[in-house]
Order: C-alpha cells, then sequence, then structure tokens
C-alpha cells in the first residue's frame, strides 16, 4: 500500500509550526495552588504496598534529581498542558538519564538505549524530550554545575535529537528498525579523552554486572539449596507455601507469553527461591519479586518480575490497546528497544495484578550522575539525546517530526528554557516534600535507601 510521499510527511511537519510555534516549547507556567504535590504524591501511592511508602519518600527526599526520578506522575501531570505538535510516537513515559544506559543484546553485545519502560505508551514525542532535558538540569545542579553549564545541557539534549531525528528521517524504515547505538563503537568514536573514559567505564560496569556475581551476594546456602538473604524491608523472602504455589502458577502464565524458543530454553529450569525485592524510587511500593530459577545446579538464572500499573500519561494519552498492563510494557519495550532481553514476557496473577518479567540483571548499567564530570555530561546529553530519536523514529513519523524541527535552533532554545523553568518547580517540589515530612504530614524512612 502506498502513503503520503517523503516531502509530504516532511511538509506536514513543517505547517504544524504556524499552530504550535517551535518557541511555544519553552513555556511553562507554575502549577497553581490546586496541584498541591505533596497531595499528587499520596494519590500515586493509591494501590501500592502501604508498609514501603515511608522507603519510597524517604529515597524522593536525598536531593531534587530524586525526587524528579521518584515522580513521574507529577511530571506527567504537568506536561499534559505544555504544547505539543499531535504526532505521536510510542513513548518512554520516564525518560530521565538514569533511565538510559548499556546492556547485553542477545548476541552478547553492549549496546547504549533507553532501560526503562514502565511507563510506556503512545504520546506526543515532546513529553520525553521535555523530562530528559529536565533531568539534565536538575542533574546538574545537584552536582553542583554552573547555571550556565546546566542550561547548555538541556540545549545539547535537544539539538541531538533534532540532528539525529535528520538523519533518521532519511532511512528507511528497516534501516531505522535495525539501527543500534554500540558500546564498543562510542570508545572508539570518542569525540576527547573524558568521553572516551566515560565510554569505557560505562562498559567496564555493564560486564561486571552479571547474574553470576550478584547470586553469592544476595542468596545463602540452606542445605543443598540456596535461598535469597533477607533484609526487611527491602529484600523479604516469600515462604508461604500457598504463596510459592501462587508464583509456579505466574510463572507458567509468564511461560506462554514467550515463544517456544524461549519456553523450551526457561523450562530447563526449575524454581528455587522467591523474594520480594525493591528497587528504584518511582517503583517503590509496586510489588516487585525475584526469582532464583537453577539448572542441574549450575549456572543461576535471576529473573525479576515486577508489576505493572497503569501508565502515568494514561490520563492524558492515548489508551492502551492492551488490556494486560505488563503486556503493555512489553509490547512497547519491543517497539522502542533496538533489541531486548531474551527473556522478557508478562503474566496477569491469579490476586489480579499485572506483571513483566526479564533478567535481573543482564549486563545493565547506568551511569551514577555524581560521578559524572562536566565534559562527560555534555557527551552523555548528546547521547541520550540521539538514542531517544532513534526510539521515535522507530516507533513514529520521523519526516514529519523532522519537518516539524526543522534546521534551526528555535526548538533546542525552547527546550532549554523550559528545562530551566521546570527544574525550579523541581526543586520546589523537593523543598514541598521535605517541608511536609518535617511537619508529620507524611512518614519517610530515610535510613532504607
Amino acid at each position: 500500500m502506498s502513503g503520503p510521499s517523503f516531502a509530504d510527511r516532511q511538509q506536514s511537519g513543517k505547517t504544524l509550526r504556524q499552530t504550535v510555534p517551535r518557541t511555544s516549547h519553552g513555556n511553562w507556567t507554575a502549577r497553581e495552588a490546586g496541584g498541591d504535590v505533596v497531595s499528587m504524591l499520596e494519590r500515586s501511592n493509591a494501590g501500592r504496598l502501604p508498609e514501603l511508602a515511608p522507603t519510597r519518600f524517604g529515597r524522593m527526599l536525598q536531593n531534587p534529581f530524586a525526587f524528579l526520578r521518584g515522580a513521574p506522575a507529577v511530571m506527567a501531570y504537568d506536561l499534559a498542558g505544555t504544547p505539543v505538535s499531535g504526532v505521536t510516537v510510542q513513548a518512554c513515559g520516564d525518560c530521565h538519564l538514569v533511565n538510559f544506559g548499556v546492556f547485553a543484546s542477545p548476541e552478547r553485545k553492549l549496546v547504549f538505549d533507553i532501560n526503562d519502560f514502565d511507563e510506556t505508551l503512545r504520546g506526543p514525542w515532546e513529553w520525553d524530550v521535555k523530562r530528559l532535558a529536565a533531568s539534565l538540569v536538575v542533574a546538574a545542579r545537584v552536582n553542583g554545575f554552573s547555571e550556565e553549564r546546566a542550561a547548555a545541557l538541556a540545549v545539547r539534549s535537544a539539538a541531538s535529537y533534532r540532528l539525529h531525528m535528520h538523519e533518521f528521517a532519511e532511512m528507511s524504515p528497516v534501516e531505522v528498525w535495525y539501527f543500534h547505538i554500540d558500546a564498543d563503537d562510542l570508545v572508539a568514536s570518542a569525540p576527547d579523552e573524558e568521553s572516551r573514559r566515560l565510554s569505557e567505564r560505562m562498559a567496564s560496569k555493564a560486564r561486571q554486572r552479571v547474574g553470576e556475581r550478584l547470586f553469592p551476594k544476595i542468596t545463602e546456602p540452606m542445605g543443598h539449596r540456596r535461598q535469597f538473604v533477607e533484609s526487611p524491608p527491602l529484600t523479604t523472602r516469600v515462604v508461604d507455601e500457598r504463596a510459592l504455589r501462587i508464583v509456579r502458577h505466574g510463572i507458567g502464565r509468564y511461560l506462554q507469553s514467550l515463544d517456544g524458543s524461549r519456553r523450551f530454553l526457561l523450562e530447563r529450569y526449575r524454581l528455587e527461591d522467591y523474594a520480594m525485592r525493591v528497587v528504584g524510587i518511582g517503583s517503590v511500593g509496586t510489588r516487585c519479586f525475584v526469582a532464583l530459577l537453577v539448572c542441574d545446579d549450575r549456572s543461576p538464572l535471576l529473573l525479576q518480575i515486577k508489576e505493572a500499573r497503569p501508565s502515568v500519561l494514561a490520563p492524558y494519552a492515548e489508551p492502551s490497546p492492551y488490556a494486560n498492563q505488563g503486556q503493555r510494557v512489553v509490547a512497547g519495550q519491543r517497539m522502542i528497544q533496538a533489541t531486548s532481553d531474551i527473556f522478557l514476557g508478562w503474566l496477569r496473577a491469579r490476586d489480579g495484578h499485572d506483571y513483566f518479567v526479564r533478567q535481573l540483571r543482564d549486563m545493565k548499567y547506568s551511569v551514577a550522575i555524581d560521578a559524572l564530570v562536566p565534559v562527560g555530561l555534555d557527551r552523555y546529553a548528546e547521547l541520550c539525546g540521539w538514542t531517544l530519536a532513534g526510539a521515535h523514529a522507530r516507533s513514529g513519523d520521523a519526516a514529519a517530526i523532522d519537518g516539524y524541527l526543522g534546521g534551526g535552533d528555535q526548538f533546542d532554545t525552547a527546550i532549554g528554557k523550559f528545562a530551566v523553568a521546570y527544574a525550579d518547580q523541581t526543586e520546589r517540589d523537593h523543598a514541598a516534600l521535605e517541608k511536609a515530612w518535617r511537619a508529620g504530614r507524611l512518614v519517610a524512612d530515610t535510613e532504607a535507601v
């Protein structure tokens, strides 16, 4: 079937500038009094495990960047009122800089890509660009970088997104689909020594982050088998036999979401132990488990079974075509990522909760923001913008987005302006959370971080 030509799609993007000027993306109006951030966070705890709410708030109190990570629902609410061109993509939904990183492809090569998809949903491409840019400014401020440097990072990420979107627009859909960023190529093509060291450090750390190395740290011998080491409230073993039967049933349902070859592979393993394991910041309070599978007492396999709740974008974006939220996450990840975990799948448990499943560690590593120097963060901003452009080109109309963005820097500058203003908002929100905690309005465990 033939559709609009490349030139027509690109022109349609240019036409959108008339109703949504590129400069309008710099606009941000501080949230009105009705948008009480503490109330919003308390509402976002609905359906989570209440005993973990203090851990979530404790982690968010660390600094404004930790707050930003833990409050994607707040930013989704804010972004819903900002200008959008009308072109949609499969959005990440939680596109901050730590949700990019290095991990192993099925061919065991290290690639750089987006690595978190809990909130993925079809929506405006601008929302991801703005969350990424704002996260760069907040991270730069937390690191003590100058205000000029912080603003420049946001502009740099947007410029990288725009320039690489133009490149993707010139490619065929198949070329875009197969495109990926190889970690070894990043080292070889690094423009300066600091960027080369950053790329080497990410690759080196990733190669160490494998299940075989984690296994002896988080498990202990118990007779002729091993079990997870308990460390409440962050790691709690599941010992109830009824609960274990539910787990085994859930793994059976998960296997049905895999293709035949992957199912055959996993059926060679047996479930050895199972525990609840708290991860992340925004995910704290959701039901998240880790399963230990073994095969002939060799090569343990660690799987993460993570609750999938409706995306924070759901109230403001297109409805998901999937009734199972785990399937929404998996389908979105497969669309956005250039290459995905071979054990990625989903299930609905007997308790009615949806989950997605992936390997707990598969050379997955995200950069620690406090270890970044200004030059390294410059390169990282460009890399994230490039990666995000590829993700959006895979799932959206690259020609229309390219036509809208154009060859000038109006959009880049606007995003820099927005990011600075939203970083100010994030700092106010973090201060409001801290004030509520000190006033006794909420409980926060600042030790369990």
